[in-house]
């Protein structure tokens, strides 16, 4: 348990709560009810094993803070307990409130500890990927999504680096219940169609062409947007993500429609690929998986005048002209 002063509410809840949820209890000596729930909150806290930090906040003392988030709240009243994630107040609730009642409420914002448990599996992973142990990797993101089912972050990196190993059953079998969800994440889609531009070069009576050999088909027809899309599944399949994407752009600016918009689709499955994954708080280096590809979590936001990001921004600024 923290005692939150004026001095450091913004290390101690705004900046915590960038690591874990925050419960900041706000009370006063004079209010009976706080008494009555501050015990509460004391042995949840202890149940929960670190899995929210709890912070007091005395009224009286520092009602600079007290009133604003009363305000924001528009609630009156104390004990007054105001949940941070994030850095930002993301819900709370009024008055002293039975224990069971409470556990529901943080249930909905506070990680399970499988959720935990496969947090840390999924930075073991990250850093074993860093250091070339691929195989050590594959197992701890199985062992994450073990843990926690629901962990869209290590469900997409295990397929990630499934497919980018070439394990495309095991990756097939990872993304099933994904694809099934409407509106199908982006995230899951543009994992699908990598997957399927590698089955393409497997299966198909045209997965081992050479390029020059699509390329030859394309001069005889420009419009030959099958030929154009097999070369760009073909380059998919071998990592040359900006040549593939140049051919989808071909098939985009000459009909943007064609077989269900799969061009543009298939662009920005490839520009979702590509795009560094969101930061995690806390100090981290990046992990990549084959083919340049980064794994969420750790892998750091883009600066800038980042050369990939600068490339990125460039195809999209394409896409954008060749759809108006």
């Amino acid at each position: 348990m923290i005692d939150v002063t004026l001095q450091n509410f913004e290390a101690e809840v705004l900046q915590a709560s960038m690591n874990a949820p925050v419960l900041l209890d706000i009370w006063a000596e004079w209010c009976g009810p706080c008494k009555q729930l501050g015990p509460a909150l004391e042995q949840l806290e202890a149940e929960y094993g670190g899995r929210f930090i709890l912070a007091k906040l005395d009224a009286d003392k520092v009602p600079q803070i007290a009133g604003q988030l009363s305000q924001m709240l528009g609630v009156r009243s104390i004990p007054l307990c105001v949940l941070f994630k994030g850095g930002q107040p993301v819900d709370a609730f009024v008055g002293a409130q039975p224990a069971a009642q409470i556990r529901q409420f943080l249930d909905k914002h506070v990680p399970s500890e499988g959720a935990l448990a496969a947090e840390e599996e999924v930075n073991e992973a990250e850093a074993l990927l860093e250091s070339g142990d691929t195989e050590a990797a594959l197992a701890k993101l199985a062992d994450a999504l073990a843990q926690d089912p629901g962990n869209d972050d290590a469900r997409a990196d295990y397929a990630r680096l499934l497919i980018a190993t070439g394990a495309t059953e095991e990756a097939a079998a990872v993304l099933e219940e994904p694809l099934k969800r409407e509106p199908l994440p982006l995230r899951f889609e543009a994992l699908r169609r990598w997957l399927d531009a590698i089955r393409f070069v497997q299966q198909h009576e045209r997965g081992n062409w050479p390029i020059p050999q699509f390329d030859d088909l394309i001069a005889q027809n420009k419009r030959d947007f099958d030929a154009r899309y097999q070369k760009a599944q073909a380059l998919m399949a071998e990592g040359q993500w900006t040549q593939a994407m140049d051919e989808l752009l071909e098939i985009v600016m000459r009909d943007k429609k064609w077989n269900d918009e799969a061009a543009r689709k298939t662009y920005v499955a490839i520009l979702e690929l590509l795009t560094p994954p969101p930061q995690k708080a806390g100090p981290g280096a990046a992990g990549k998986s084959a083919g340049g590809i980064e794994l969420t979590g750790k892998a750091a936001a883009a600066a800038a005048h980042d050369p990939q990001s600068e490339l990125l921004s460039g195809y999209r600024r394409k896409l954008s002209m060749a759809l108006n």
